[in-house]
């Protein structure tokens, strides 16, 4: 038997005895699971509550984990080096440019634990990803919310007055596009920005959704790190390349500020399956194409939906979009839940809306034929 018929052997026989009796895991993983796609789980609901790529993990990226494995029991510095250098070839940066974490929920918690301080107050939007926050709660700092604009983009005319700190430092957060309400901010108002801004302003900016938007008034602010120290770019492998469970995100910045922020980074990271993965995913030129492909399909799946019933919805840039609902919010997510549709939580102060995170299209029509199912009881 070779190398990878020994590992995959050895998985299926471990998933075996995890799906047995008194593992604790009953229906979460199944034996011969590895190359599932979709976001249909095994007791037949579907979860599209989170915002996962449904084609899971690269064919390619697969093949590499199974690889990866036989070198799991090394620690991974010796393995991160081949990603780096990966990475700063896809990005156009140096390695020098560059800060991995678990996620890129680590580096914004980096980021926040860094810079932020008792008089260097959190600028956010309201609502938004609601971990950067929560990242800043453990400290005694102060936290300054900024209600979105009516069509659902970032004010920055307010977040810059609220940034304004008598001289001092500040850290604005912007995630564009937003989570999560899929909608975007103009590039080119946020760059005026930037340009003003003095250095002790720190720009937080989260382009975790970046592959799938297309719309011309937004584009990455990449280019800002090589002339401000002050602009650190987030990034992720959870959505475009559908590596959510294995960890993976960075930073890019200014080599000045990754040294800042590389003082904070645990010291063994990625894990070797993620670099292992992350690498292989790089290398798959038609990877983002076909999940920006599925993503749209199910994106007009949703519109249709939305339209036929006349519930508005936002305008999406994203993996999900969020859409009106008629009654109460907690009652909606638990009736799409008994018929088998896990639907997004409530994200404050939106609760007469519901976030639906895009699943394969035949999932999306699951979605709908709920939704319709509530008008026909008179409940949407």
């Amino acid at each position: 038997m070779d190398r990878r018929g020994f590992v995959t052997s050895g998985m299926a026989a471990g998933l075996a005895g995890i799906t047995g009796a008194g593992s604790g895991l009953p229906g979460l993983i199944q034996a011969g699971s590895l190359g599932r796609v979709g976001k249909t789980l095994p007791d037949g609901s579907v979860k599209l509550s989170s915002n996962e790529n449904p084609l899971g993990l690269a064919p390619a990226a697969r093949e590499a984990v199974v690889d990866a494995l036989v070198h799991a029991n090394r620690y991974p510095h010796d393995y991160r080096g081949a990603l780096y250098d990966a990475l700063a070839r896809s990005l156009g940066v140096g390695t020098n440019n560059l800060v991995l974490g678990a996620g890129s929920t680590e580096i914004l918690q980096i980021a926040v634990q860094a810079f932020t301080g008792p008089n260097v107050p959190l600028v956010v939007a309201e609502p938004t990803f609601e971990d950067v926050p929560r990242y800043q709660r453990p400290f005694a700092f102060e936290l300054r919310a900024v209600p979105l604009t009516r069509d659902m983009a970032h004010d920055l005319p307010r977040m810059r007055e609220a940034a304004q700190n008598g001289g001092r430092p500040a850290v604005v957060y912007i995630c564009n596009p937003n989570n999560p309400t899929g909608t975007l901010t103009r590039s080119n108002e946020l760059d005026r920005w930037i340009a003003d801004a003095p250095e002790t302003t720190l720009f937080l900016v989260d382009e975790a959704y970046l592959e799938y938007a297309d719309d011309p008034a937004y584009r990455t602010a990449l280019p800002w790190i090589e002339r401000k120290r002050n602009v650190v770019v987030v990034r992720t492998f959870s959505k475009i390349y559908a590596m959510a469970g294995m960890r993976l995100g960075y930073g890019v910045a200014h080599p000045d500020t990754t040294a800042r922020l590389a003082e904070f980074v645990i010291q063994n990271n990625p894990n070797v399956p993620a670099a292992f993965a992350g690498l292989a995913s790089l290398a798959d030129d038609g990877l983002i194409a076909r999940s920006v492909a599925v993503n749209a399909e199910s994106r007009a799946i949703a519109h249709q939906t939305l339209n036929e019933l006349g519930l508005e919805y936002l305008p999406s840039h994203t993996n999900f979009i969020m859409h009106r609902i008629n009654g109460e919010l907690s009652s909606y997510i638990g009736r799409m839940a008994d018929l088998g549709v896990r639907v997004g939580r409530p994200f404050p102060p939106m609760l007469g809306w519901n976030r639906v995170s895009f699943g394969l299209p035949n999932e999306m029509d699951r979605w709908a034929d709920a939704l319709k199912g509530l008008r026909r009881q008179g409940w949407l």
